[in-house]
């Protein structure tokens, strides 16, 4: 053993620091590894391993997750948008259904109210009709849906066409310019085809009903053919209204006029022998009672037959409007159509006086003055 060690010994054994010794034993290292960095405590190593990691970490992955929070704020703004979009669309849908069942509830009762009514004209005998005449309600007192809705349509409508009226007639005091008539007459025409729409489903509803014009004023009835007016008579209505006309113009009424005459003709010949088999149809062995279900039978396929005739007349009347609007100027077809409505609401107006004359002993008339 050297003497540093003895001495090392020596002094550990004295329980003696001796820090001079440790200074040469440092210096001794220092000779031996050459470098400071081959002593360096593990602390000091570790924090600079430390900074070294610190400042080797790249700087995008800094900014990148800058961006990613970024990101996931607009997505959840996003979300959170399409969330209160969800809800408001929902409230929406909610409201809308809401008010439908609301709607329907009012109609429902507005039409307990209509046969509460009717019921009590009926008893109170405000609402009697003959007995050849047919009604919309049955013996046992129930309602034809599709005649009610019918004759709720035809009350608008008739509102509509007094309304068309008056504008017709403002058109033509204020000589309103040719595409201002031709846009009144298309919706004239417009709605007399509405007209002949809402008869083909009161037909299917109650074709013995409509053709029997039960739905019109009492004195229009008196001009009743399968359920309107004849074609022939509308052209008897218009034309005196706008003479005179151009050669052509009366050649093609004319021929208009009879075709229209002899397709009534082949109606009311067809419509003539539906009647006559039904007739036949009709009558049993008065002998036996309870056994005529395939009299009955035959009887009711007649009746489908005549929805047939109902819907061949107003297509003829439909033709006889549009044939003869394209055989007038604009300036005739508005004067045309104001003229045929205007006559339709005197009948109706005729028959409201009538109504009231006979309700009224004391209704002012002509004798009485």
């Amino acid at each position: 053993m050297n003497s540093s060690s003895t001495q090392l010994v020596l002094t550990k054994s004295m329980g003696i620091y001796d820090p001079f010794h440790q200074v040469n034993m440092w210096g001794d290292s220092f000779k031996i590894d050459g470098s400071l960095n081959s002593i360096a405590p593990p602390m000091l190593m570790m924090k600079s391993s430390m900074q070294n990691k610190s400042e080797c970490t790249p700087q995008e992955s800094r900014e990148n997750s800058g961006d990613d929070q970024e990101t996931n704020d607009k997505a959840n703004s996003k979300a959170l948008r399409r969330l209160a979009q969800n809800r408001e669309a929902a409230r929406k849908c909610r409201l809308r259904k809401k008010a439908y069942v609301q709607q329907l509830e009012t109609s429902r009762v507005k039409l307990m109210q209509l046969e509460l009514e009717i019921e009590k004209a009926r008893k109170q005998g405000l609402y009697t009709r003959s007995a050849l005449e047919v009604s919309y309600m049955g013996s046992s007192g129930t309602i034809n849906p599709g005649i009610t809705m019918f004759e709720l349509e035809y009350a608008h409508w008739v509102e509509e066409q007094d309304r068309q009226n008056e504008e017709l007639r403002n058109a033509l005091r204020t000589h309103a310019s040719d595409m201002q008539l031709h846009l009144l007459v298309e919706s004239c025409l417009r709605h007399y085809s509405n007209l002949f729409r809402m008869k083909a489903d009161a037909a299917k509803a109650d074709v013995f009903y409509l053709i029997s014009g039960a739905w019109k004023a009492s004195v229009e009835r008196l001009y009743l053919w399968i359920g309107g007016s004849r074609p022939s008579q509308l052209l008897d209505i218009i034309v005196p209204q706008l003479e005179p006309f151009t050669d052509q113009q009366t050649v093609s009424i004319n021929n208009l006029r009879l075709s229209s005459q002899q397709a009534e003709e082949a109606l009311s010949l067809g419509l003539d022998k539906l009647q006559q088999s039904m007739v036949h149809n009709i009558p049993s062995d008065p002998l036996v009672v309870g056994h005529y279900g395939f009299e009955m039978a035959a009887a009711m396929d007649k009746g489908e037959a005549l929805e047939g005739f109902v819907n061949q007349a107003d297509h003829l009347r439909r033709q006889t409007l549009l044939h003869v609007s394209r055989i007038l100027t604009t300036g005739q077809a508005a004067q045309g159509l104001l003229a045929m409505g205007e006559y339709f609401h005197r009948l109706r107006t005729l028959s409201s006086l009538w109504t009231a004359r006979s309700c009224d002993p004391s209704f002012p008339t002509q004798h009485s003055n």
